[in-house]
């Protein structure tokens, strides 16, 4: 009997050659043309009820299974992210990005091919699936967010009952060894805020501080401060993460100004962290400023929610590795990744499962590799049917069982 492996093996080619065409034109954001022209061109032919977003290039296809009774089939989400990163790319390979300042960086071309390779390899066993199957090809996952808006449109619905389940993957170029698979139980991911901060006082001439308000060493000192916050604040077994990324100030050398602000990310795994970090940022920021007579504003922007796993789900998942790739492929992460992920919010409503898998390239240290987001990550595609199996498989298994 062929299995959900073999086909992938099958696809390896062409799926390889999809994920390098993929990679030579990165699109930013929610608008993707080019990349969804592409999807929509490499699922023709399939029997698929397919729609596109109204506000943002987003392909859903619903795939009906043949097997089960109609009408009580369940139905399972599987999710691939398409949109690159404002990255100039630094990587030697003859399909390197022909965007100027775009990049696959992050390896979502890695995971539209695997998407792809899933629905192929379920409409060829279609007969034995005994549910339907949602695939959701998602932009703007490196922001403002895909998905927010693909759940407004109808995406849990679309295959006119609840989705039961959701499932995602997400490749890394460093960090884990090709081919093994990595995920936790509960919290995988963290939630991220924006907070920007303006620390107003009173301009005037450089070389008489005495006769102004200077917002900078009071900006530098809200900095330090809120560092030492975080640190006197929270448990470190409920992390919390605050980086200042931006601070700006003035508009030549002697002259001081009315303003100083900065933009820091805001990293939690629960909401009474979250909660708590946002009362204390307005705390610190206001009582330093107040300190040095000064005023100041503190806004936030409320980004991904943290991702966490069913633990159910995840274990299905779990079992579908060890299944097709043996009991040496899956390792349990010790700790949560401070990065955000926007298949949170799918997450959120339905329960799920995602798992990451090493796609460093062979003959490379993975902890000297660079990192996700990094003008030279480099990913190695032989994974790609790799993780096309797993999400077919995945899902087969998951409508039998439900």
């Amino acid at each position: 009997m062929t299995t959900s492996l073999d086909l992938a093996r099958q696809l390896a080619g062409d799926l390889v050659a999809l994920r390098r065409d993929l990679h030579r034109i990165p699109e930013i954001g929610l608008h993707l043309p080019l990349t969804q022209q592409r999807v929509l061109a490499e699922l023709e032919g399939l029997d698929l009820e397919v729609t596109t977003g109204r506000g943002l290039s987003s392909v859903v296809a619903v795939l009906r299974g043949g097997a089960g009774t109609p009408g009580e089939r369940p139905v399972v989400l599987l999710r691939g992210d398409m949109d690159g990163l404002p990255v100039t790319e630094e990587v030697d390979v003859d399909y390197a990005s022909e965007h100027v300042g775009a990049m696959h960086a992050c390896g979502h071309d890695l995971h539209v091919a695997a998407l792809v390779g899933a629905a192929r390899i379920l409409h060829a066993q279609r007969e034995q699936l005994a549910g339907d199957v949602v695939l959701m090809f998602q932009p703007a996952e490196e922001g403002p967010g895909g998905a927010e808006p693909m759940l407004a449109e109808g995406l849990l619905d679309v295959a006119g009952r609840r989705v039961d389940a959701a499932y995602a993957l997400h490749v890394f170029s460093s960090e884990i060894p090709r081919g093994r698979w990595e995920s936790r139980p509960r919290e995988l991911m963290a939630g991220a805020d924006t907070v920007d901060i303006t620390v107003t006082g009173a301009g005037g001439h450089g070389s008489a501080p005495h006769r102004a308000l200077d917002p900078v060493p009071v900006l530098c000192e809200v900095v330090l401060a809120l560092q030492t916050m975080v640190t006197r604040t929270f448990d470190v077994f409920d992390p919390v993460v605050l980086t200042v990324g931006r601070v700006s100030a003035g508009t030549k050398d002697n002259i001081i100004g009315d303003t100083a602000e900065l933009s820091a990310t805001l990293r939690t795994f629960s909401t009474a962290h979250r909660e708590l970090a946002h009362r204390s940022i307005e705390r610190v920021a206001a009582g330093v400023s107040a300190a040095h007579g000064m005023t100041c504003t503190v806004g936030f922007s409320e980004g991904y929610p943290a991702t966490v796993n069913d633990v159910a789900e995840l274990e299905h998942g779990r079992q579908v590795v060890l299944d097709l790739f043996g009991p040496e492929s899956y390792r349990e992460r010790e700790r949560p990744e401070m990065g955000s992920e926007d298949m949170s919010f799918v997450m959120a409503e339905v329960p799920g499962a995602y798992l990451f898998l090493g796609a460093c390239p062979e003959g490379v240290d993975p902890q000297d590799a660079p990192d996700n987001h990094s003008p030279r990550a480099a990913f190695d595609d032989a994974v790609v049917p790799d993780g096309a199996a797993w999400l077919a498989e995945v899902a087969l298994q998951r409508c039998r069982s439900l």
